[in-house]
């Protein structure tokens, strides 16, 4: 397989790069489009296929999106997947009415046919009274928005910016009350996300990885945020490409300057030319 990837090898500069430097390439679509059948495409959606929206309910779909994922799902027979720290029925709701393969709520979801509401689900609830004392730090600015996702809970400051110190230095205070409890937490754009440990995006894109159609394919992962990151950094175990979005991420095979550019590039993978 790798040998039939060889022109591939154009915008795979991970070998001849050290740590320190940072990529300026962005993937050619040519060099992709033959090799489909061999590619697994791995997508974060929001900040990467979407534009950002001060908050998480407004993000929408634009106009040939779907229809672009929906081809690429056909042209590698199955093989593309939306991964997300979105839960599974959020994702449904911003595509419906698509249904794609995902990994959804940073690993703690999967959904491997489009056939089923999950495959797999990883992670137990948060404690509800760990819940009830993260939920409070709401109340700190009436800009930020609380997301209950079950398995982890999110404050979201885009409207409150101000309050982000305040919201990081709580959750502090109180994880040092609950030493043993086992939480994560993932700080994001504009976003403190609290989670079970023991499950990210990139051990979800591992199990996703030894299922069919994605099984023996080489992936091609975008992505834009902190939570990215651990996907970023195992794509080199699987002979993968990584590529960020609106910033240049370090690890990475180049990057995209915004979501737009991220959906032009998709729609070009499909243009036989």
């Amino acid at each position: 397989m790798k040998s039939e990837l060889a022109d591939m090898s154009m915008v795979d500069e991970r070998a001849e790069r050290n740590d320190n430097e940072k990529p300026d390439a962005v993937p050619v679509p040519h060099a992709l489009v033959p090799h489909l059948d061999e590619t697994a495409i791995l997508l974060d959606i929001d900040g990467t296929l979407l534009d950002l929206m001060p908050t998480p309910r407004e993000v929408w779909v634009p106009p040939g999106l779907s229809e672009t994922l929906n081809r690429l799902t056909e042209r590698t027979s199955g093989a593309l997947a939306l991964v997300s720290g979105r839960s599974l029925n959020d994702i449904d709701l911003i595509f419906a009415p698509d249904v794609f393969r995902a990994v959804a709520g940073h690993g703690a979801e999967m959904r491997l046919s489009v056939d089923n509401e999950a495959d797999d689900v990883h992670a137990p609830p948060l404690d509800k009274e760990l819940k009830r004392r993260l939920a409070a730090i709401a109340k700190l600015s009436p800009g930020i928005l609380l997301e209950d996702k079950g398995y982890s809970l999110a404050l979201h400051y885009r409207l409150a910016p101000h309050a982000e110190k305040a919201i990081y230095e709580s959750v502090s205070l109180i994880r040092a009350d609950l030493p043993s409890a086992p939480i994560e937490v993932l700080p994001g754009k504009f976003v403190c996300e609290i989670k079970h440990s023991g499950f990210t995006k990139a051990s979800g894109v591992r199990e996703l990885m030894k299922h069919e159609p994605f099984r023996g394919r080489r992936p091609l992962f975008i992505g834009d945020d902190v939570t990215d990151e651990t996907v970023f950094a195992i794509m080199p175990d699987m002979d993968g490409l990584a590529f960020s979005v609106g910033r240049r991420a370090m690890g990475v095979n180049g990057h995209f300057d915004a979501p737009a550019d991220v959906r032009m590039f998709l729609a070009r993978l499909l243009d036989p030319r």
